[in-house]
């Protein structure tokens, strides 16, 4: 499906390149990628890796792309939609839009896009660099099937992804997987920090930690039992797993990862209100 498309870029930061990149393992012709990016390393950089055709600006050649992805800052992003717009009325074209960008809501899009109908609201994550990215996305009710698969393809070129009902189910996807890594690393970190507070090497305690995270999703992914009995699989009454569960469960860490990820998603609920503020 993706062979025949030609994909614009507007913007082309880690995502961007992720897709790119993934786009290209799938077949599509780097000649039939464009982007626009203001900042020359940036360009200079995709064109030596990707060989793509780079721009400073939107201009009427991206605008005519099948696919424009905005994967612009979410600050960035009402500029940006105003420089592609006098392109996307000048050449008549219809393309598909994909936003990348987090906490820019579906309807803001449209207005500033002079209420473009074939929009599509996304949220990868950068596991998308290494092909194991996930994307949350969601479009109008009324985009169609031929729409949502191409977005759909776009997606799965750099991992996974899952549909949702409706654009209020964004803020908390973003704060799941979206922000996810992050979370990820964090605790990793602490692992790293804990073997080398117990004697091990930085270098052993990294590749243990990494390694045992990298098992226990895969094993998760590939169960259909719940968390929570995996988890109990694990943990032997009065057993090493036990004394370290008992400390979190303690600390009520569960709480506080709850806790933030709402935090997360109130934040971007929050810059949605701020960035679709005006007309």
């Amino acid at each position: 499906m993706l062979n025949n498309l030609t994909f614009g870029f507007v913007g082309g930061g880690n995502l961007a390149t992720a897709l790119i990149g993934g786009l290209i393992a799938r077949g599509v012709p780097a000649g039939a990628i464009r982007v626009a990016d203001p900042y020359a390393p940036a360009r200079e950089r995709l064109a030596q890796d990707h060989r793509v055709q780079t721009v400073a600006e939107p201009d009427a050649a991206l605008a005519g792309c099948d696919v424009v992805v905005m994967a612009t800052k979410p600050q960035q992003f009402r500029e940006a939609c105003e420089q592609l717009l006098p392109h996307l009325r000048s050449t008549g074209a219809r393309a598909l839009i994909v936003s990348v960008a987090a906490g820019i809501r579906l309807a803001d899009m449209q207005r500033w896009l002079d209420g473009h109908e074939r929009v599509v609201r996304s949220m990868p994550n950068t596991p998308a660099l290494t092909g194991m990215g996930m994307t949350g996305m969601t479009a109008p009710a009324r985009l169609s099937a031929q729409d949502r698969a191409i977005a759909t393809s776009l997606a799965e070129a750099v991992g996974k992804c899952l549909w949702f009902d409706n654009d209020a189910q964004m803020d908390a996807v973003t704060a799941v997987s979206g922000s996810g890594p992050a979370y990820v690393f964090f605790v990793l970190e602490a692992m790293e920090r804990a073997a080398a507070e117990m004697g091990l090497t930085a270098a052993q305690g990294r590749e243990l930690a990494i390694e045992t995270f990298r098992g226990a999703a895969t094993l998760a992914a590939s169960s259909s039992e719940s968390l929570a009995t995996l988890r109990e699989r694990v943990t032997s009454k009065g057993g090493t797993t036990h004394a370290a569960l008992t400390v979190l469960q303690e600390a009520k860490v569960d709480d506080a990862v709850v806790r933030a990820l709402k935090a997360a998603a109130a934040r971007g609920a929050q810059m949605g209100e701020e960035f679709g503020r005006g007309s």
